[in-house]
């Protein structure tokens, strides 16, 4: 049986990196990895349902997004907390307004509002746990979803009236997830077409 790994599997020898060396590795790399506080992860690569959820979702945030002033990306997409240094590819993540560039990169972004993770097995305690924790630190964030690829299971944390983050859980194919700070409903059934378990 595979092993699961809990977090990225560090990629380069033991010694600590500059923001600097970091983005001129990834930009000769051909492979995506994570950068935090001098330590570079090397990141997973996703299943077949991983993949299908993926192209679901992002396919209708495009369409309930087209036309306002909020942009979704897809995994390719860099982005960077200052706050704790994290440098990570969310699944997906929508940006409200103007989109904020790192000083030093363009290819950088910064301040997401809304940021979903697909979990995987290798990957479902680091999203969980600490990646979520340091998502918190993002002072634009508002909601943090994360859509199983093993199960109908969506956990969706939002920024409640009180400034705390709230949970919403959703287990059924009948449900619909709610995207709190955009207004809009998704159907399970929608996010889950085609995926079998």
């Amino acid at each position: 049986m595979d092993e699961i790994v809990n977090e990225p599997a560090v990629a380069y020898q033991k010694r600590r990196y500059t923001v600097e060396e970091y983005l001129e590795m990834e930009k000769a790399s051909t492979e995506k990895h994570e950068y935090f506080q001098g330590e570079v992860f090397a990141m997973s690569g996703a299943g077949f349902n991983h993949n299908l959820i993926f192209s679901n979702v992002f396919g209708l945030l495009f369409h309930k997004l087209k036309g306002s002033k909020c942009i979704p990306f897809g995994s390719d997409m860099r982005m960077n907390i200052p706050e704790n240094t994290l440098f990570t590819y969310p699944d997906i993540s929508i940006y409200r307004d103007e989109i904020k560039h790192l000083n030093e990169d363009d290819d950088t972004i910064l301040q997401p509002t809304i940021i979903i993770e697909i979990l995987s097995p290798s990957t479902k305690n680091y999203d969980k746990g600490k990646k979520f924790n340091l998502y918190k630190d993002i002072p634009s964030l508002k909601e943090y979803i994360m859509i199983d690829s093993e199960s109908v299971s969506v956990e969706a944390y939002y920024i409640n009236e009180e400034k705390n983050w709230a949970l919403n859980q959703y287990k059924e194919f009948s449900e619909a997830l709610t995207f709190v700070s955009m207004g809009f409903d998704i159907a399970l059934s929608d996010i889950y077409e085609h995926v079998t378990f």
